[in-house]
């Protein structure tokens, strides 16, 4: 009779075990191959718009589509620096350089802009050799895991846990050309 309460609390604690830590488990494999989609997404975007030099309507919508397949909904920065070599040349009769080159950038809404065919949009931004390309995706969704995981982060002082994945390169290939 003594051992009655010391029973039912342990039948208690076996049983929220039981079911609490394979959902913690399970969830936290699904936070795994969401991030594994959205990295595999992202750097084949990027990828593409290194190979061709030409970012287009068409592959931003499949690389937004490839994102969401994963059930999360995201925030996607991008920013093109585009070298502009006008900066560093003194035009005379000899072309000679006189500084550095300079880039300018452009970022997310005015790619959407670009790409968009609202307003004189192009359906695609043409980039050059030695442009620079830097994409960034974050989950704007809370997933059961991110949770559970942001309640041990804010005790511990520390940094929210977020799905994010990033890929960034030069361009090797002139856009306009191919």
């Amino acid at each position: 009779m003594e051992d009655t309460p010391t029973s039912i609390i342990g039948i208690i604690v076996a049983a929220v075990l039981m079911f609490l830590v394979p959902l913690v488990l399970l969830s936290d494999r699904n936070d795994d191959i969401a991030q594994l989609v959205a990295q595999n997404a992202t750097a084949s975007f990027v990828d593409e718009v290194l190979k061709n030099g030409v970012i287009t309507n068409e592959n931003y919508q499949r690389y937004l589509n490839r994102l969401n397949s994963s059930g999360n909904t995201y925030e996607v920065d991008i920013e093109v620096k585009i070298l502009d070599k006008n900066a560093s040349q003194k035009y005379t009769e000899e072309s000679q350089e006189i500084g550095q080159n300079e880039y300018y950038s452009i970022y997310t809404s005015q790619i959407e802009d670009k790409l968009s065919n609202t307003d004189g949009g192009a359906d695609k931004i043409v980039l050059k050799e030695d442009d620079i390309i830097f994409v960034t995706a974050r989950n704007t969704s809370k997933t059961l895991s991110q949770s559970i995981k942001n309640i041990y982060y804010k005790i511990k002082g520390e940094d929210l846990h977020i799905i994010v994945a990033t890929a960034s390169g030069t361009i090797a290939v002139n856009g306009a050309t191919t």
